[in-house]
């Protein structure tokens, strides 16, 4: 009977053994598999990438993972992750995209990262996006792995470039997602699919810019925030990383001001003025493949506040580098000896460069109805020394006494006066538009709280109203820290800086960040230039696609299907041309 109970003890501490080692490794176990096996610990859907989807975010409708593209441009897929335990190390491996015995090139992936929008405005949008928790979705993050806190959503970025001669056809890969949920390492994965029309873009021809700071402490935020000589090599090549990322996004116009730039010496009566630093700036563009042309900075400014005269700025040889000019009225002397030999200087030296085709001169920005006589007077002077440079302004004023030859008014405005501004691209002058802290309504922006549609159509707006160029002020005019608060305080007549419209790209280490503003910006382009190739060929069907979604400069069709669709049918009516 004791052997009897012994053998019994023995077999019970085995099997609680047994038990014990079985929920041990079980609690580290690995889950492997397809998506029908994603939804036991956590949600992983596809969401199309014009989405902006919210970390508090939690209901994904089953989607499939399919970009339709033409050749030249990015294909772009989204897709979320929302855990029922803690995510620590989840990483993202995607497969190329294959047809046959043809692949695309390997795919970028990315993290969207979440930032914070602080701040009120007045006059939001009917479409404005609403975050419970402030942060929206908007840098993507170029980092190996992230943890996933339970109850957030996490979204991942694909792009894959589309080489300009991709054979056409369905490309098929895998995306897979792997790391540990609570204690548990998983992999999961999902198809997606890449449709290549037979269609090719190449350089886009709508003129692009955002004005860009060069100062060393902006750009220090690429070298890790240690300070950089001006002009130095590391400066020139933080620069160059820079110039790089904006013409990878199609921009082709850049402000470089060769005022602000160069030195002077005033010898013997007479000004000598180096373009030296101009030069290496505008050679970096040039080189990166950005410039169509070059904006010259800004020569005049206000003299107080925002209804106040336009004076110029002429170089203080005694002050020091924070005080290098003085403000004087066209009208001095000393003002009209500088300039006349600046201007005189500077068209010499862009005829010897080969740049004068290229290149179009901002005097002061943002003329009023209150200072548009001292704007003229400074315009004037300028042309009766540089006849043949065309003048290119930001303006708030009609009453500019025709001076200039490009336009750009807030896209407002050019809704308001429209039929002056589209009579001035009918005169052999060119009317563009911008947009910054406003318009704000029903206007298509830039604002982090909107939909990415709204961003995506300032680039329609352009083709529907024959409008050939666009214009913001904000690429990386960055805070301390740009991850974190987006909003700004103008504290002139207390605006509020919206989120998202003092920058749109982000500083990495070494590198320059996107975002998914700056995503959808582009793919804007690439279809103001798919709608250009078409209506070369068949103009009404151009505008038959252009007028199913842009109603007016206030209305759109906010319907993210409805869009895909219609872009399909774009691509589908240039393939047929080009089979």
């Amino acid at each position: 009977m004791m052997k009897k109970n012994s053998m019994l003890k023995s077999s019970l501490f085995l099997l609680s053994f047994i038990l014990a080692v079985f929920m041990f490794t079980g609690q580290s176990c690995r889950i492997s598999g397809d998506e029908d096996k994603a939804g036991k610990i956590m949600e992983f859907e596809y969401v199309d990438p014009l989405v902006k989807v919210l970390a508090e975010a939690s209901y994904f409708k089953p989607a499939e993972a399919v970009s339709e593209v033409v050749r030249g441009e990015n294909a772009t897929l989204q897709f979320v992750v929302r855990p029922r335990n803690q995510i620590t190390g989840l990483r993202v491996d995607v497969s190329p995209a294959l047809n046959g015995g043809n692949a695309l090139p390997p795919a970028k992936t990315g993290f969207v990262g979440y930032v914070k929008v602080g701040r009120s405005i007045w006059d939001y949008s009917r479409d404005r996006i609403v975050s419970a928790s402030g942060y929206y979705p908007d840098p993507i993050l170029e980092v190996e792995s992230v943890d996933v806190d339970f109850g957030n959503t996490q979204a991942i970025w694909i792009s894959i470039p589309i080489p300009a001669d991709a054979v056409p056809g369905t490309y098929e890969g895998k995306i897979t997602i792997s790391g540990k949920s609570g204690k548990r390492s998983f992999s999961l994965s999902k198809n997606y699919s890449v449709k290549v029309y037979p269609v090719t873009v190449g350089n886009t021809s709508l003129w692009v810019t955002n004005w860009f700071s060069l100062d060393t402490s902006k750009l220090k935020l690429l070298n890790g925030g240690k300070s950089i000589e001006p002009f130095s090599e590391d400066h020139l090549q933080l620069i160059r990383i820079l110039a790089a990322k904006m013409a990878e996004y199609r921009q082709n116009v850049a402000l470089i001001s060769p005022l602000a730039l160069s030195e002077y010496e005033y010898t013997d009566g007479k000004w000598n003025i180096d373009f030296t630093n101009f030069d290496k700036i505008v050679n970096i563009f040039i080189e990166e493949k950005v410039i169509g042309k070059i904006e010259g900075g800004h020569i005049g400014r206000r003299e107080g506040n925002w209804n106040s005269q336009f004076a110029v700025m002429v170089p203080n040889l005694t002050a020091g580098p924070e005080n290098k000019f003085d403000m004087l009225r066209i009208t001095e002397e000393r003002a009209k000896e500088f300039y006349t030999a600046f201007f005189t200087a500077l068209t010499a030296h862009l005829k010897e460069k080969g740049w004068d085709k290229i290149y179009m001169q901002h005097i002061a920005d943002e003329p009023t109805e209150q200072n548009f006589n001292t704007y003229i007077e400074i315009a004037k002077f300028v042309k009766n020394i540089a006849p043949d440079m065309p003048l290119i302004e930001a303006c708030h004023s009609k009453n500019l006494g025709g001076i200039l030859d490009i336009w750009v008014p807030q896209l407002d405005f050019m809704d308001r006066d429209y039929e002056f501004y589209n009579a001035q691209n009918k005169s052999g002058k060119e009317a563009w538009f911008y947009t910054c802290l406003s318009p704000k309504g029903e206007y298509a922006n830039r604002f982090i709280e909107l939909p990415l549609l709204k961003t995506r159509y300032i680039h329609w707006l352009n083709f529907k109203y024959e409008i050939p160029g666009y214009l913001h002020w904000g690429l990386n005019w960055w805070n301390n820290n740009p991850f974190e608060e987006q909003t700004g305080i103008q504290y002139e007549g207390g605006n509020i800086l919206p989120g998202g419209d003092c920058w749109i790209i982000y500083p990495g280490n070494g590198s320059i960040l996107s975002s998914i503003r700056l995503e959808a910006m582009r793919d804007g382009i690439v279809d103001y230039e798919l709608l250009k190739m078409l209506e070369n060929k068949h103009p009404g069907k151009a505008r038959e696609i252009v007028n199913r979604i842009i109603f007016s400069f206030t209305r759109y069709d906010n319907n993210i299907e409805a869009f895909r669709n219609h872009r399909r049918t774009l691509m589908e009516h240039l393939s047929e041309d080009a089979n």
